[in-house]
């Protein structure tokens, strides 16, 4: 029997197609009113199930307009090593739960996010500045990856297989090498899980890759001491709600704690600590990069399943559809300001249609509205922070100085307390380090060609490989760009997005080189076996 298409969230999809917008948005509006009606609360950390507090306290505010979120506890070393022992605590009993069982309960979860998504989104968007449609999307892949991890757990029973070798009537006065056995040998083999798991989320996807790390180490058997963005980037609000609606799914206690609080002390713990396995962690590739050179040279030998970013490139081809082309780079590049590891950063325009691309590029981006997310024709949001700011302003004066600003490159006065700035597009030359750098803000740079080839040498040209997009309508060119580019999640001809908005059960989300570690990506089949271990176990009788 072929197993059933996963079937995806979609929650604005559906709406839209069966002409319901104004009621998505009546929805986001009512969920956006009491979710700020709240603001201002008091919240714990839970190690074991347990509301813990600390000394000291930590004030979220949205990088809206500068309102207090909530006040949430700053988590010591002290807290971290807590709540390892209570995940080590909880770890027999979990990883010998039955693989449908676990299933079932993220299954649940699932469920509870679908009941409270707009909620969820509502208070995404006051955290870090997404627009309601990127906010409810965002949501959704949470609850899509939920769904199609435990359909994967189970469409593998659990990974776990058995095999068998019959005995034979030939003897040998000697065993060696595939000597024949006078017994039969049942062999099983199974994926186990490793242990306890750190994981450390951004504040970009602090919903949906979050829960999908999470998720991913849950359910294969292991605990969990999650830690959501909690310093320069605040997101402890929605990591404090999934730990809530797993809680409510039946995840047992101890199997994931949450801890605010910064790096320093509650990262920097997991990572050195030897009673933590694995740490499953998306962000830049300082700090990943960081982590695996801390634990290595302590001799702790830790799985590490890491996502650090890109500088992802679009090649715009003579003859391309123009039309498409500027509006899906447009949106991979701006949307959200620019503040995704997917983001397209890096153009390259065949030299005999530059002027036109970049003209059109101009007029979509122009249509662009900024300001308060939380309103529905805002297409762009603040920055999430100050030195977001300080590294935008930064990158506009290297431009100016070493190349030339197309468009943008300013601050934006929208009357609230926030960072809000213009989507910009430079030109610059290949070797400038704009170019090379990830700067996770909404400035694009734009380089024309001449030949295919250069066009493939220059995208390939960064030590990142997350996601890169062609727009060609030559065969042979996506022939090629298919066959030699260095990315992980690439697009051809992409009318919605150039380069972002991978969906779960579609597409896989991988990064290569720099990008990641070990080349396997989240919403992949393979996703799961990062997060166990083999074992092979033979009895003869």
């Amino acid at each position: 029997m072929a197993r059933p298409a996963f079937l995806n969230e979609f929650t604005y999809r559906n709406f839209a197609e069966s002409g319901k917008e104004a009621e998505f948005d009546r929805l986001f509006d009512d969920a956006a009113q009491r979710v700020k009606a709240q603001f201002g609360k008091k919240y714990p950390m839970y190690i074991g199930g347990r509301e813990t507090f600390a000394a000291e306290t930590l004030i979220e505010k949205s990088p809206i307009d500068g309102s207090v979120i909530g006040y949430f506890q700053k988590g010591t070393r002290e807290h971290a090593k807590q709540a390892i022992q209570a995940a080590a605590g909880a770890l027999q009993s979990w990883s010998s739960t039955g693989y449908r069982e676990r299933a079932s309960i993220f299954r649940n979860a699932a469920a509870i996010f679908s009941k409270n998504k707009f909620e969820l989104a509502a208070i995404l968007s006051y955290e870090n500045g997404k627009s309601r449609y990127e906010s409810v999307g965002e949501v959704d892949e949470a609850i899509d990856f939920m769904r199609y991890y435990a359909d994967e757990l189970e469409a593998n029973k659990g990974f776990l297989r058995r095999t068998h070798l019959k005995q034979s009537t030939a003897k040998v006065s000697a065993s060696f090498q595939g000597a024949p056995s006078m017994k039969s040998e049942k062999v099983t083999i199974r994926m186990m899980p490793f242990g306890v798991f750190g994981v450390i989320a951004p504040f970009n996807f602090p919903v949906s890759i979050s829960t999908g790390m999470s998720t991913g180490a849950m359910i294969t058997g292991n605990t969990v001491v999650f830690k959501p963005s909690s310093s320069d980037s605040m997101t402890m609000l929605t990591g404090l709600k999934i730990y809530e609606y797993m809680k409510q799914a039946g995840v047992p206690q101890g199997v994931f704690n949450y801890l605010s609080g910064p790096g320093s002390e509650i990262g920097d713990e997991l990572v050195v600590n030897p009673g933590v396995a694995g740490i499953v962690f998306t962000g830049s590739r300082a700090v990943g990069t960081g982590m695996i050179t801390k634990a290595y040279e302590r001799g702790l030998q830790k799985t590490f399943i890491v996502e650090m970013g890109g500088k992802n490139p679009v090649i715009v081809s003579k003859g391309a559809d123009l039309d498409e082309a500027a509006s899906g780079i447009a949106s991979a590049a701006f949307g959200f300001c620019g503040q995704k590891c997917s983001a397209c950063s890096r153009v390259y325009v065949h030299e005999s249609i530059k002027e036109q691309f970049v003209s059109k590029l101009i007029e979509k981006v122009r249509s662009f509205k900024i300001g308060n997310p939380i309103r529905k024709d805002v297409y762009m949001g603040p920055l999430i922070s100050a030195n977001a700011f300080r590294t935008y302003s930064d990158a506009v004066e290297k431009a100016k100085s070493t190349g030339r600003i197309l468009y943008g490159g300013n601050k934006v006065n929208t009357g609230m307390d926030g960072y809000y700035a213009e989507p910009t597009i430079i030109e610059v030359n290949h070797e400038s380090e704009l170019v090379h750098t990830e700067l996770f803000v909404p400035i694009l740079t734009v380089e024309g060609f001449r030949g295919f080839d250069d066009a493939i040498r220059m995208a390939n040209d960064v030590e990142y490989g997350l996601t890169a997009g062609l727009y060609s309508k030559k065969r042979k060119e996506v022939s090629e760009f298919l066959e030699r580019i260095e990315a992980g999640t690439v697009y051809v001809n992409r009318d919605t997005s150039a380069t972002t908005g991978a969906i779960v059960g579609l597409h896989t989300f991988v990064g290569w080189k720099g990008s990641s570690v070990n080349g396997k990506g989240s919403g992949s089949k393979f996703y799961l076996q990062q997060f166990m271990k083999e074992q092979s176990m033979s009895i003869t009788k």
